[in-house]
């Protein structure tokens, strides 16, 4: 993270707004089926795993990857103008 990056993640954190933002994605996320995904992504990889005990981070492990390239580009693209159009008025005052 860059000192410009780690100021507004701070100034998100502060402000509160990062809540707000993360309220908007997880909505989006919802609403575009990435949740039920990667759902049933957890049970392959469960249901691969049956004979062996699979732990949480492992779960997570393998999940993760596959989890964030099914997040549509869409929903990348909206959060990330919000976050900057924010940043850039929070700056102004």
């Amino acid at each position: 993270m860059t000192v410009n990056n780690t100021i507004a993640h701070q100034r998100l954190i502060l402000s509160g707004d990062r809540e707000r933002f993360k309220d908007l994605l997880m909505r989006r996320l919802i609403e575009c089926g990435w949740r039920d995904q990667v759902r049933m992504l957890c049970r392959e990889v469960v249901k691969e795993n049956e004979g062996n005990n699979i732990t949480f981070d492992m779960l997570v492990t393998r999940v993760t990857p596959r989890a964030r390239a099914l997040v549509p580009d869409t929903v990348k693209k909206e959060l990330l103008q919000k976050i900057k159009s924010h940043l850039l008025t929070q700056k102004d005052q």
